[in-house]
């Protein structure tokens, strides 16, 4: 296992993911109809903020995804009471597989957590829910998911700096024009937006690549570091009123989301 957890130092990207915001940005829809209007608008900005020639193909490749637009006007899971929410996303079978993969890769898990602070539970629940253990890590296509969103004007800002961040990656080539994830763009094992990969992405194998879609020890690494720098204190607890619930509702947002995890995430710690 040793080779695995020989490197955990981030990728240093995050610094050049900040990119100014021009005064006159690229005008945002609510349809197909100006995006490719749109696209040939942000590549302007982008060549201008530094974005290379590969990131730039990768933009102009994208394609409206109009499936990526329907999830995100239709998230109903997490409108469901903390029980039939648990119910639907197979919270026993999380627990019950977690507590399998703690003891398998005992040795991993320890590691980690030596190194960020962050015990098993917390890392397997949010594998375990994010994607059924990598089963399902999702068919879109990452930069057209991202930049239909930029361009949709309903969460535009937001998703503005993670199409940033995904030509960057395109760019270094840790992600490609092929790569697929969910439907909001999220990539690998635990679902990373492109910004959080950039800030918070870690070789968890140590073969110096960053992969979370192939390396489930690269999404786990990266998962405990995101925990780490939303304020995670090594040995306090992560239920609700805990000090450690707060970096738990730095991954989500949905308190129903967040409940869950630190349920499951106590199962398979005890």
């Amino acid at each position: 296992m040793r080779s695995r957890l020989a490197r955990f130092a981030p990728y240093v990207l995050a610094a050049a993911a900040l990119f100014a915001v021009p005064a006159e940005a690229a005008q945002c829809g609510n349809n197909a109809g100006g995006f490719e209007a749109w696209k040939q608008q942000f590549a302007a900005e982008a060549r201008a903020n530094g974005i290379g020639q590969l990131g730039l193909q990768a933009l102009a490749g994208t394609r409206y995804a109009t499936k990526t637009i329907h999830a995100d006007r239709n998230q109903k899971s997490f409108k469901y009471s903390l029980q039939k929410f648990m119910q639907v996303r197979g919270s026993s079978a999380i627990i019950s597989q977690g507590r399998r993969r703690k003891a398998e890769n005992a040795k991993f898990f320890a590691s980690i957590e030596r190194a960020y602070g962050v015990p098993a539970g917390p890392l397997l629940a949010i594998h375990g829910m994010e994607t059924g253990f990598g089963r399902f890590m999702g068919n879109a296509n990452v930069v057209s998911a991202i930049a239909t969103l930029a361009y949709d004007c309903r969460r535009s800002a937001f998703f503005t700096e993670h199409l940033y961040a995904a030509l960057q990656l395109v760019d270094s080539r840790i992600i490609s024009t092929e790569t697929r994830g969910a439907m909001h763009g999220e990539i690998g094992h635990t679902q990373f937006l492109p910004g959080s990969v950039l800030k918070y992405g870690v070789d968890g194998d140590g073969n110096r690549r960053l992969d979370l879609a192939g390396s489930q020890w690269d999404a786990l690494a990266s998962t405990a570091n995101f925990l780490r720098a939303h304020g995670w204190r090594p040995g306090a607890g992560y239920q609700p009123g805990q000090p450690n619930f707060r970096a738990i509702q730095g991954w989500n947002a949905a308190s129903v989301y967040q409940q869950a995890i630190a349920i499951m995430a106590a199962e398979i710690d005890r």
